[in-house]
């Protein structure tokens, strides 16, 4: 068998190969076998990021919810499906997903924050895959537009609950109580 020809048919990536990939500052992620990745955020990004994680970390922990992560941690769907949300909700009903090296199923939220390189992955890929694998809620934060969105997976895909913009406070379903000032987070 010639080894220097690639095998034909369409090369789907797993798990292993994903541990073999490069530790060179960018984001990578296997999704249904496809690899995608992205250059590390920007600052605005990371802002956004930071503020929302505090917020959310904050009510979760008071109210003993559960546990809030963030990038980069693996979460591995199947072998051929490891994402890295931005932002990782795990209620503690849920808590066995937790392992020691990364989230090994469903979180019951998973959190976006758009940029130009990686809007369509997280509007249509990312949302199928979270979709696929069972991730409850989903959110698209957009900093260029100051705008959040939630979404709630039903039985055929997510389907939009809310969308808060500017400095308008932003209730989400998945934290009941919980009442997000966007303006502290495009801060």
């Amino acid at each position: 068998m010639n080894l220097s020809v690639p095998p034909a048919g369409k090369i789907v990536l797993t798990y292993e190969d994903y541990l073999e990939l490069p530790n060179d500052g960018n984001r990578y992620e296997i999704l249904e076998g496809v690899l995608h990745m992205t250059p590390s955020p920007t600052v605005r990004h990371q802002r956004v990021s930071r503020n929302l994680q505090r917020i959310i970390d904050a009510f979760v922990f008071q109210n003993r919810l559960g546990e809030v992560f963030y990038a980069p941690l693996d979460v591995i769907f199947s072998n051929i499906s490891i994402a890295q949300p931005d932002l990782i909700y795990v209620s503690n009903a849920r808590k066995e997903v937790v392992a020691e090296k990364n989230i090994a199923g469903a979180p019951d939220l998973a959190v976006e924050i758009l940029s130009p390189a990686t809007s369509r992955t997280d509007k249509i890929t990312k949302a199928q895959v979270y979709a696929r694998y069972g991730v409850a809620y989903y959110w698209l934060v957009d900093p260029e537009e100051n705008c959040l969105e939630e979404y709630r997976l039903e039985q055929d895909g997510y389907v939009p609950v809310s969308r808060a913009e500017g400095s308008a406070l932003f209730r989400p379903e998945v934290f009941p109580g919980l009442a997000v000032d966007l303006g502290q987070v495009w801060a």
